[in-house]
C-alpha cells in the first residue's frame, strides 16, 4: 500500500490503458492526472509537478521518447516510466538511451506498476529534499512579450535550476495586435519553459497604478508566495509600464527581492546595477520571443540579431558573453542563478544546437 499521496502524470492515448493505470494508482493513494494528448504534457508538467511520469511510446503527434527528451531538458530530475505493447530489444534500447528510469511492457500487472511508481516516487522526493533552497519567481509585465523581452533568459535559467516560475501579464495587448492571437502566443511562450501563466484583461494603454492593478498583483502574490519578483522599470516612456512598476512595488511589500528589467521603451535613465549572465540560454530566449509571431516584422527589437547584440552589450558590465540587466529595488536574495545548478541544462541546449534543431 502506498503511504504517501504520490503525484503521477500518465500520458496515454489508449483510453482503456489510461483508465486501468489511473484506477490501480488511485486505489493505492496516488494523485493521478491523465493526458491523452502528449503535446499537452509539458503544460501539465508545469502545473501538476508530478513525482513520476508514465508515458506510452507510440502516440500521435509526439512519441513518448520525444516527450522524454523534453522532460529531461525541462525537469531533469523527474522519473519517467516508458510503457509499450511491443516487446522489443530495439524499443528497450531506445528508451534507455533516452534516459528512461523504467521500461515496462503491456499488459502491466498492478503489483509491478505500484512497485515501480512507489520506488521511483520515493527516490524522487528524497532527491528533491536534498537539493538546496529553490526560488519562487514571479515575472510581471503589462503586455504579452514584455517579460520575455526583459528577462526571458533569466527565467529560462531559473527553470533549469529547478525554480518555479510564474508569469503575470496584465493585458492582452490589444493595441499591438489581435488579443486572441496574443493570448495564444503568451500561452505558448509560458509552456516553452514550463512556467505558469496568469493572463489578465486590463485595457491596453489604460493600466493604472492603483486598483484594480494592485489588487490583481496582490492576489497572485498571495497565491504564489514569490521570493523574487521581476517587473518593469519606472524609467520608461510607456505609461502602462510605469503604472505596473508602481503597482508592483505596492503589492509586493513583503517580497524579499524585487528587480526591474529593461523594456524597449526604457529611457536613458534606466540604470541597471545587476547584470545576470544568460550564457547557455540565449537560444531559449530567442525561441520564447519567436512564439510572438504576430509581432514579427513590426517590432524590430524582437529580431534575433538585435536581441543577441543587446545581451552581448550588457555583458561588458557583467560576466560571460551575454547578460540581462536589472535595476535592483529590494534585495535579500541572489537573483543570479547558480552555474552549478544550470550546467546540465546548458549541455542539453548545446547538444540540441549540435543536432541542428531549428531555433525560431
Amino acid at each position: 500500500m502506498v503511504d504517501q499521496h504520490y503525484r503521477v502524470l500518465v500520458v496515454e492515448d489508449d483510453p482503456d490503458v489510461a483508465f486501468y493505470t489511473r484506477t490501480v494508482l488511485e486505489k493505492r493513494g496516488c494523485i493521478v492526472t491523465v493526458i491523452p494528448d502528449p503535446t499537452l504534457a509539458r503544460a501539465a508538467l508545469a502545473s501538476f509537478e508530478p513525482d513520476v511520469v508514465i508515458t506510452d511510446i507510440e502516440m500521435p503527434g509526439l512519441t513518448g521518447l520525444d516527450l522524454l527528451d523534453q522532460i529531461r531538458a525541462e525537469r531533469p530530475g523527474t522519473p519517467v516510466v516508458v510503457m509499450t505493447a511491443h516487446v522489443s530489444i530495439d524499443y528497450a534500447v531506445a528508451a534507455l538511451r533516452s534516459q528512461a528510469d523504467e521500461f515496462l511492457t503491456k499488459p502491466v500487472s498492478s503489483a509491478d506498476l505500484i512497485s515501480v511508481v512507489t520506488r521511483l516516487a520515493e527516490e524522487s522526493r528524497r532527491a528533491r529534499a536534498a537539493l538546496p533552497h529553490r526560488e519562487v519567481v514571479l515575472a510581471i509585465g503589462a503586455h504579452p512579450d514584455d517579460v520575455e523581452i526583459g528577462v526571458g533568459g533569466i527565467l529560462a535559467a531559473h527553470r533549469a535550476a529547478g525554480d518555479s516560475v510564474t508569469i503575470l501579464t496584465l493585458s492582452r495587448g490589444a493595441r499591438g495586435g489581435e488579443a486572441d492571437h496574443r493570448q495564444d502566443e503568451s500561452l505558448a511562450a509560458a509552456e516553452l519553459i514550463g512556467a505558469r501563466l496568469f493572463l489578465e484583461d486590463l485595457i491596453d494603454t489604460q493600466i493604472v497604478s492603483s486598483d484594480p492593478t494592485v489588487g490583481i498583483i496582490e492576489r497572485v502574490v498571495c497565491e504564489m508566495s514569490p521570493t523574487i519578483v521581476y517587473t518593469h522599470s519606472n524609467h520608461d516612456r510607456h505609461q502602462d509600464h510605469r503604472a505596473v512598476h508602481d503597482a508592483t512595488l505596492v503589492a509586493t511589500r513583503a517580497v524579499r527581492t524585487v528587480a526591474c528589467y529593461q523594456s524597449p521603451s526604457a529611457t536613458v535613465d534606466f540604470r541597471p546595477n545587476r547584470f545576470v549572465t544568460i550564457d547557455g540560454f540565449t537560444e531559449t530566449k530567442l525561441r520564447l520571443l519567436g512564439c510572438f509571431a504576430s509581432q514579427a516584422g513590426i517590432r524590430d527589437y524582437l529580431e534575433p540579431g538585435f536581441v543577441l547584440a543587446t545581451a552581448r552589450y550588457w555583458s561588458r558590465y557583467g560576466t560571460g558573453l551575454n547578460c540581462e540587466p536589472l535595476e535592483i529595488v529590494r534585495d535579500s536574495a541572489d537573483v543570479s542563478v547558480s552555474r552549478g545548478d544550470i550546467a546540465a541544462a546548458v549541455r542539453v541546449e548545446k547538444s540540441r544546437q549540435g543536432r541542428g534543431e531549428t531555433v525560431v
